[in-house]
């Protein structure tokens, strides 16, 4: 089983690990908001998780590393 780390405080929001998930399990944070100001990315179902990395890839700052 994969498993995803996102940095919130230093993501921005930018959906493009949303977009990059094949499995649509990552979503922005509508509830919770960072130093930054951003609605930071966050994980649905980790169980689901394939490990593929194109979420961690797509990450323009390199806030999320994934585990296998």
């Amino acid at each position: 089983m994969a498993s995803i780390t996102i940095k919130e405080d230093s993501c921005k929001g930018c959906e493009m690990c949303v977009n990059a998930c094949p499995k649509h399990l990552i979503e922005l944070n509508k509830e919770k908001i960072n130093a930054k100001g951003y609605h930071p990315a966050r994980m649905t179902d980790q169980s689901q998780c394939i490990g593929c990395k194109s979420c961690a890839i797509m990450c323009p700052d390199v806030c999320i590393t994934v585990e296998r």
